[in-house]
């Protein structure tokens, strides 16, 4: 019997999503449902089917703008309080139902206001639907904790004011802040405030940096923002070069990285759509997973990419040939890099993960270690 963690058995995996977008991550039929409710009529298609095949048409187009330019629609069908609250449950059922025990699902309240909500009317929505879709899962015997990241625009200027929310509702289920959209010309520096405010308030935060701009935008996440994550940083891979002997000489940058251990959040499909990596088996995860980063594996936005954490998993065994210790690996990377307190991330990783881990080894005819 083959020992490869197959698609199926991965799915049965006890696992951790740190980067997932709740805008980019709708059920298609949800899209078109929610359009017609709403009267949302600028959708490209409006059979669930070709929808699909519509988002992850124009998410593969190569270009970071083109593929942020899908999220008019989910963003458009958003702007209502039932709209959220079932958006936010079906997110929190189907990462369940794909075995992922803790994740970290993020969106920015300012695109969700269109509708008449308020800032804070947003958020409570999003975490009712969270609770409700954690319930939900539970009836069905799968049991996951959802915290959720209130992400600011990087072009827009309300940064300030989003943080200030994520510590508002710190201990009513956000569990940080994060800034996101197009890199180039928006650096994190224009953030300032923001992030020093959530450095005085003790509170967590990541930056989407290193996707489509390269070093310069990690190193001012890192050294000017102070962020506690990487959203993406694959282009660290850039401070990387081969050294004669067959070893690699890490730039600064790329050995600051690593010896802090600062995590970065990897998504590898979303990266080869958006022309981060030429492919699956050429992404930088391979080489990074090797040198013993701090490498997460994340999906980013599940529609687009028509995909989960299970099948990313799965296109990680099928391009590197990792095996179960390799998904283990990254998956409590995922657990310690959470914004969660220590304690709570300890019993997750010993409670959950381990045994569910080693229970797959153990009937996949592995060692268990």
């Amino acid at each position: 019997m083959s020992h490869e963690p197959t698609l199926d058995r991965i799915r049965r995996a006890p696992k951790v999503l740190l980067h997932d977008h709740l805008d980019g991550g709708l059920r298609p039929r949800t899209v078109v449902e929610l359009a017609e409710q709403a009267g949302y009529g600028a959708l490209p298609e409006t059979e669930p089917e070709a929808l699909a095949d519509w988002f992850a048409s124009a998410a593969g187009s190569g270009s970071l703008e083109r593929y942020l330019d899908t999220f008019t629609h989910t963003v458009g069908v958003m702007q209502s309080r039932e709209a959220l609250l079932r958006v936010a449950a079906e997110c929190a059922e189907d990462l369940a139902e794909d075995g992922v025990v803790y994740a970290e699902v993020r969106f920015a309240p300012e695109q969700h206001l269109e509708g008449g909500l308020g800032l804070d009317q947003v958020v409570q929505a999003v975490l009712d639907g969270f609770e409700e879709g954690v319930r939900r899962a539970r009836g069905r015997g799968r049991d996951i904790r959802v915290g959720c990241l209130l992400t600011a625009m990087r072009h827009a200027a309300r940064s300030r004011e989003i943080a200030e929310l994520a510590v508002r509702y710190r201990t009513s289920g956000v569990a940080g802040f994060d800034i996101a959209g197009a890199e180039a010309g928006h650096p994190p520096t224009r953030h300032l405030d923001a992030f020093e405010f959530l450095r005085r308030e003790n509170a967590h935060f990541t930056i989407h940096a290193g996707e489509a701009f390269g070093l310069p935008s990690i190193w001012e996440a890192l050294q000017w923002c102070g962020a506690d994550r990487l959203g993406h940083g694959v282009r660290i891979a850039d401070d990387i070069e081969p050294d004669p002997d067959g070893g690699y000489r890490l730039g600064r940058l790329a050995s600051y990285v690593r010896d802090k251990r600062v995590p970065l959040e990897m998504c590898p499909s979303s990266n080869v759509q958006t022309g981060a990596a030429p492919s699956i088996e050429e992404h930088p995860i391979g080489l990074l997973r090797r040198l013993r980063f701090r490498v997460t594996v994340n999906t980013d936005n599940r529609l687009q990419s028509r995909t989960g954490l299970s099948e990313e998993f799965a296109r990680l065994v099928s391009a590197f040939g990792y095996d179960w210790d390799d998904l283990q690996w990254f998956t409590v990377n995922a657990m310690k890099s959470a914004f969660l307190p220590f304690d709570e991330r300890l019993a997750l990783i010993n409670g959950r993960i381990k045994p569910g881990f080693a229970e797959l080894k153990w009937a996949a005819g592995g060692a268990v270690r």
